[in-house]
This record gives C-alpha cells, sequence and structure tokens, in this order.
C-alpha cells in the first residue's frame, strides 16, 4: 500500500519534445526503427532486385534511375540503416554477454556505433554510388 502512494506522489513528464534521451537510448530507438524500416523495405527492395534481373532492358532502366541523385541519397540513407542496425546489434550481443554493461563504456561504445555506422555508410557510398 505504501508503494502505491509513492507511486502517485511522482511527477509525470508526459511533453515527449522535453525528455532528453541519453545516447545509448536514443541508439535503442534508432536501432529498433532502423530494424522495422528494413523489415518494411525489403519486400520491395527484393522486388527490384528480381525485376532488374528478369531482362537487359528493365535492368538498364533500374541502372538509369539510379543514376539519379536523389535515388542515390536514398540509397545512401538505406545503406545507413542497414549498418547502423548491425553494429547496434553486435552491440547488443556484447552487452548480452555482459561486456560494456557499465554506464561510461556504455556511453563509449554507443558513440563507437555512430561513428563507425556513418564512416563504413560513407566508404561504401563512395566506392559504390559515386
Amino acid at each position: 500500500m505504501a508503494e502505491m502512494t509513492i507511486k502517485k506522489k511522482r511527477p509525470k513528464n508526459l511533453d515527449l519534445m522535453t525528455i532528453r534521451l541519453p545516447l545509448p537510448g536514443i541508439l535503442s530507438i534508432v536501432h529498433r526503427v532502423s530494424g522495422a524500416v528494413i523489415f518494411l523495405l525489403l519486400p520491395v527492395l527484393l522486388w527490384l532486385l528480381q525485376s532488374s534481373l528478369s531482362s537487359p532492358e528493365t535492368f538498364s532502366m533500374f541502372k538509369s534511375i539510379a543514376a539519379n541523385p536523389l535515388v542515390k541519397l536514398i540509397f545512401l540513407g538505406l545503406i545507413w540503416l542497414y549498418l547502423h542496425h548491425f553494429c547496434a546489434g553486435i552491440r547488443y550481443l556484447l552487452l548480452d554477454l555482459h561486456k560494456g554493461i557499465e554506464l561510461e563504456s556504455a556511453r563509449f561504445s554507443s558513440k563507437i556505433v555512430f561513428a563507425v555506422s556513418i564512416a563504413l555508410t560513407l566508404f561504401i557510398g563512395v566506392k559504390v554510388l559515386w
């Protein structure tokens, strides 16, 4: 009964724009969003791959569409989503093994995940897209 009265006296902040998450919290949310986007776009990407491999004409059509800078930017975003999800997944596997669960190392590994995913995205984007 005493626990119920303590919980009721706590202030509640329901304004989502004023909540400041730490970097590991932001990483967790972006990891979940990237996984959901990849999952939802996977059928579309597989359809595009199947269509581009069906004939030389459709391949050349998709190749001309992919040369558009806006499409390249979208591909760059998809590459970052995949690489971020991959790098964060490795981080979460290490956390499951109880490696880096202290506060400072968790913050540091969050910074590393963002830095590595962005660096790999730029490297792959330059090599593949441009």
